[in-house]
């Protein structure tokens, strides 16, 4: 079904409580799963990718489904792959299918895993039994997936000679693996990392109850809604302003598009300002998720400037740019938005109807991937939500 997507008031005011983050969460799931001391985490992300992976830790089956987190795919992987004398076989939806594996899995195998391909090689479904690694040091990619370096951070301090890690080529994403050794780091595990090389010894995690905090990702669809008003008082709660959480960096990333960011107490505040410094070129290697909300808002506000460091976004829940700039023909065309089955899609082209009088948006509820409250929380803003017929009256 189709949604309208419209904002008939000239001002936003409101006052969001974000949710927590999935990043965070899901990182302590394997902790939490690894760690032979009981702890609690509080504040846990409910969004579909956390809710999957925290099913399969539980579950007591030998055919896991992860369903459509490429996150939870590549934790669970390396997870399974260390218990010793099981056997599972890991799938999820079908553009998991279609999301290169072979680097992660080729470095676990030259450890000493035993993981094979059910189908195309390099490509999920795959089978694996649980082993004894042999080997203590391996050399990955950097350049295709940060998560598959903070999928091995995780295991390494319970592996029996630990594991040194080598970074070949460019990291991207690296605030990504900085955040798997901060929170590593929050449970009593020594590492050094040092130029490209990441060493961890064998350790036990501590026990530590744990607070998430609010999701910086999430925040950026704020930001942008900031960015595209004419006039906004946006209060955002649950949010740290020493975050652990790349996405942190949307503060400065969105000043560039006039949007004043004020730390208050317990929640920050958004403005909007119409004289701000253009740009030509901006970096976004490190923190590749904020594309989608980036490129609609200077679409939106008509800036020609050009986004490096989007080698990544092809291999994400869609092809990003390819699928940013379909729709945007859309918008001008004024025709219905997919999403593609990815989350950003939906909450990144919702904003422009600041700009334009309507966005038509189909399956909404992907949203739930990250951020379940999302439209709930624009309407708080004033935005207006409403199913169309078929004929799309």
């Amino acid at each position: 079904m189709n949604y309208k997507i419209s904002h008939p008031l000239k001002e936003i005011n409101c006052e969001i409580k974000l949710p927590s983050s999935k990043s965070i969460s899901n990182r302590l799931l394997i902790i939490q799963a690894l760690c032979k001391e009981k702890f609690k985490i509080n504040k846990l992300s409910n969004c579909d990718d956390t809710e999957y992976l925290k099913k399969s830790l539980t579950s007591k089956s030998k055919i896991i489904d992860i369903g459509a987190s490429g996150t939870a795919f590549r934790f669970m992987l390396t997870f399974l792959s260390i218990q010793k004398g099981s056997e599972y076989i890991l799938t999820g939806s079908k553009r998991i299918q279609e999301r290169p594996i072979k680097e992660l899995v080729d470095a676990l195998n030259y450890l000493g895993a035993k993981i094979s391909y059910l189908n195309k090689e390099g490509y999920a479904p795959l089978k694996i039994i649980g082993n004894q690694f042999s080997k203590n040091k391996v050399s990955i990619r950097g350049d295709i997936s940060s998560q598959f370096i903070s999928a091995l951070i995780l295991i390494a301090p319970i592996l029996n000679n630990g594991l040194t890690i080598k970074i070949e080529k460019e990291l991207v994403s690296s605030s990504y693996v900085e955040m798997t050794l901060k929170i590593i780091e929050n449970f009593k595990i020594k590492y050094s990392y040092i130029d490209n090389i990441i060493k961890i010894n064998h350790q036990k995690y501590k026990k530590k109850d744990y607070d998430v905090e609010g999701d910086w990702s999430s925040a950026t669809f704020w930001f942008q809604i900031a960015s595209l008003s004419k006039k906004c008082n946006i209060k955002l709660f649950g949010l740290n302003q020493n975050s652990i959480q790349g996405d942190v960096k949307v503060v400065g990333i969105f000043s560039k598009l006039g949007v004043i960011t004020e730390f208050k107490r317990s929640y920050i505040l958004l403005k909007k300002i119409e004289n701000y410094q253009k740009f030509k070129t901006i970096n976004i290697l490190k923190f590749p998720d904020v594309y989608q909300a980036l490129k609609c808002s200077m679409f939106g506000l008509g800036i020609n400037a050009k986004i490096e460091g989007t080698k990544t976004l092809s291999l994400k829940e869609t092809d990003r740019i390819k699928a940013v700039n379909s729709e945007i023909i859309n918008v001008i065309n004024e025709k219905p938005i997919s999403t593609y089955n990815d989350h950003r899609m939906a909450m990144s082209f919702a904003p422009l109807s600041l700009k334009y009088k309507k966005i038509i948006i189909n399956d909404i509820e992907v949203v739930s991937k990250s951020y379940p409250n999302f439209w709930s929380d624009l309407k708080k803003s004033g935005f207006k939500i409403i199913p169309l017929t078929v004929s799309g009256s």
